[in-house]
């Protein structure tokens, strides 16, 4: 049976971020993830996890400067001091919040970059982020981003991104499998999740072409979540998408699931 996570950057938004928290719990979720934790001290966001018996399933290391075109750091040649301080803040966070893995975010290629020296500083970040966190038992996560959601992100299939989990050759690196992503680029979906099963550790779901619920649009769900099933994947499935009313109203489609 799927086990889902509630994407508190995208859902419950009706509330501020602290009262989300609350929201998903009762709304039947077990876990949550998040964009980002870090205009929240981490004891205020662990109060909430424990008050709530809620598990962190994900978040990212920091974007870097939003209005500047950043959305990660680690692919910038000569900025890798900020990309580690952003990998060490986050192994901070997953440590207080009790977290087993986060997703280094790579980001987008500068115009006037060599695309091969980004690739290239993002895999000696990657090595670095897995060496920190490998004492501690946590995983490295990589994800593939779409041109028409992150244009100039370093990598936008999966197989790019399985590529560089490759070249990374870390054991605790892992593949985060971002379905309406994939779809977008690489079609398929049934063939990734069938031949890749093990590389993934954390999936997320949202409909395509709208990235609401995961009830409507050219992706069948309910076959995929029978599919995850069949592959023997166990890790948490996030809802990362925006509800196209209130987040209540659209959470019909997770009854079948509890």
């Amino acid at each position: 049976m799927p086990r889902f996570a509630a994407n508190l950057s995208m859902m419950f938004t009706e509330v501020p971020f602290m009262e989300r928290f609350a929201a998903a719990a009762q709304a039947g979720f077990q876990a949550v993830e998040f964009l980002f934790p870090y205009d929240y001290p981490p004891a205020t966001i662990r109060e909430q996890l424990d008050k709530y018996g809620l598990t962190l399933a994900l978040f990212n290391t920091s974007p870097g400067e939003v209005n500047a075109g950043e959305w990660g750091r680690s692919v910038l040649p000569g900025r890798e001091q900020e990309a580690r301080e952003d990998i060490d803040l986050a192994l901070e966070y997953a440590l207080a919040l009790g977290c087993e893995q986060v997703h280094v975010m790579a980001g987008v290629v500068p115009q006037d970059a060599d695309p091969e020296a980004c690739r290239a500083t993002f895999i000696s970040n990657l090595r670095y982020a897995a060496e920190r966190f490998a004492p501690h038992g946590k995983r490295v996560l990589v994800e593939a981003l779409s041109p028409g959601v992150k244009p100039g992100y370093l990598f936008a299939s999966q197989y790019q991104a399985l590529a560089i989990v490759d070249e990374v050759d870390r054991a605790n690196v892992f593949l985060q499998l971002d379905t309406f992503h994939a779809q977008k680029v690489d079609g398929n979906l049934s063939h990734l999740i069938r031949e890749y099963a093990g590389r993934y550790v954390h999936v997320q779901v949202a409909s395509l072409p709208d990235r609401n619920e995961p009830d409507d649009g050219e992706i069948n769900y309910p076959w995929l979540f029978q599919l995850f099933d069949a592959v023997g994947y166990r890790g948490w499935i996030g809802c990362e998408y925006h509800p196209r009313t209130t987040t209540a109203a659209g959470l019909g489609w997770l009854a079948a699931w509890r």
